[in-house]
């Protein structure tokens, strides 16, 4: 019989939209940026710099831009439009993306209230098809194993209270916990902030990817993660870690985990730059 975490992440995908993937293809997979108006509660703050700068560079180079869900803290903000005036910047850009068909929007508990959303429609899951890759290796010419689909949601379906009981836990961050957590407080339903309960939906999102055989990218955890064929579990990271943003790059036939940080030159310059944290690891390996 199947756990009810399954069931969830078996309706996400029962209707998600599919995305051919070919060996050209050049996309890039965000989650958790945790946008806000703007104020000491605004964790997404800290890092816009970084953030904009990756994105006009995956603008520039012609990326498929993914975001996986909690894009928009709504839980602790009521408004959309206040989020959206503080960060202009980033939503002009991102409907520069959606203008070129190049973009991509999934929610996840945090802003479960966009599904369905008009300007930037939002799904509960997405899936990556593979297309176009060679089924022999050119050298052995023996056939080369590789997954078929990639799947893709933000993961807060892991635990009940994030997914089915997600309009009781926004409860629970916007008149608790967020009073609390600007006097030091964390927040215990948080997979993010509680050790052992990311732990457990981590366990149950990669036990789901290997029932169903097939390999899950996820956020909501927020610890970034380049999966194998033994866990088949992948995650974006976030963009509120300390100093730095993380998301998931898949160019030239292959997957990587990438950061992107504020660095310095000799001459002390600040200037924003990018780093490969794992991989590239091709896709037809998996």
């Amino acid at each position: 019989m199947k756990t009810g975490c399954e069931k969830r992440l078996d309706k996400s995908f029962r209707d998600a939209p599919v995305l051919p993937l070919y060996p050209h293809s050049k996309l890039v997979l965000f989650s958790d940026c945790h946008r806000g108006v703007g104020n000491s509660n605004d964790n997404f703050l800290k890092n816009q710099h970084l953030y904009f700068a990756a994105l006009r560079h995956y603008y520039d180079s012609n990326f498929i831009y993914i975001e996986l869900g909690d894009g928009d803290e709504l839980w602790e903000n009521r408004s959309l439009a206040a989020i959206r005036e503080i960060h202009s910047n980033v939503f002009w850009l991102l409907s520069l993306f959606a203008q070129e068909n190049r973009l991509h929007m999934l929610y996840g508990n945090h802003d479960h209230a966009l599904e369905g959303c008009r300007d930037f429609p939002h799904h509960a899951g997405l899936i990556l098809k593979i297309c176009g890759f060679p089924e022999y290796d050119a050298k052995t010419r023996r056939r080369i194993p590789h997954c078929l689909e990639l799947y893709l949601t933000h993961g807060h379906q892991a635990d009940l209270l994030n997914s089915t009981l997600w309009k009781f836990a926004r409860f629970l961050v916007r008149y608790i916990w967020k009073p609390m957590e600007q006097i030091g407080f964390l927040d215990p339903t948080s997979a993010a902030k509680n050790y052992r309960h990311r732990q457990k939906s981590e366990q149950r999102l990669s036990h789901w990817a290997i029932r169903n055989n097939c390999y899950l990218i996820t956020g909501h955890t927020h610890r970034p993660m380049l999966g194998s064929p033994e866990t088949r579990y992948f995650n974006t990271g976030s963009c509120v870690h300390p100093r730095c943003i993380t998301c998931i790059e898949i160019e030239n036939g292959a997957i990587s985990l990438v950061k992107w940080f504020e660095d310095t030159t000799p001459e002390r310059i600040l200037f924003v730059s990018r780093a490969v944290l794992a991989g590239p690891l091709p896709l037809h390996e998996l």
